[in-house]
């Protein structure tokens, strides 16, 4: 018989499991249009890649950040715990800042969602991660709240554990589409 916390971290496991697929069809798509040139802007000539490498290093140093929360949790460290959840939620504040003002000089420039194939499939792909990286903040965010209220309790880690474990995916899917789309796109354009 499965306990319910094993089926709990069954249920994230299947969740982020379906969440790879989508993001794997994503990037299959932007690829496969990449390869399609037409008019209008590319990644090469639209994108920066290294700003966008600066804001994706506070994303990526939040994995190490929310890791630190965890090991936290597991003492417990309430301060700890809540000073480390307070760092991850600044830098994926930072990230979306980031992103936001990318998106704000895009436009600027003319580069929307219905410019050409590549604007579209670009903001679709990234568009949907920032999504994910709201959703993982508001996670991150009602989490520090039950730390800060002294409410996460060992029967509450395994909420930390899903709540972690998505944070480290979305950190991981970063890695793949600024690897695409950013330095990959910029270089086969």
């Amino acid at each position: 018989m499965i306990s319910i916390r094993e089926r709990g971290k069954i249920a994230v496991g299947l969740f982020i499991f379906s969440e790879i697929n989508f993001f794997l069809l994503l990037i299959i798509a932007y690829v496969y249009y990449h390869s399609l040139p037409g008019p209008g802007p590319t990644a090469a000539t639209a994108l920066n890649p290294m700003r966008t490498g600066m804001f994706s290093l506070a994303l990526f140093a939040s994995s190490a950040t929310i890791w630190m929360a965890s090991r936290a949790s597991r003492r417990p460290d309430s301060r700890g715990l809540a000073m480390w959840l307070s760092f991850t939620i600044a830098l994926g504040v930072l990230f979306m800042f980031g992103q936001a003002r990318e998106y704000y000089d895009l436009i600027a420039s003319g580069v929307t969602v219905s410019r050409n194939l590549f604007a579209t499939t670009f903001f679709t792909l990234t568009g949907f991660h920032g999504l994910h990286v709201m959703v993982g903040l508001v996670a991150l965010s009602i989490t520090l709240g039950l730390a800060r209220a002294g409410k996460l309790h060992e029967h509450t880690t395994d909420g930390f554990g899903a709540v972690e474990w998505y944070w480290h995916f979305v950190d991981a899917v970063w890695v793949v589409v600024f690897s695409v789309v950013y330095l990959w796109g910029a270089v086969a354009s």
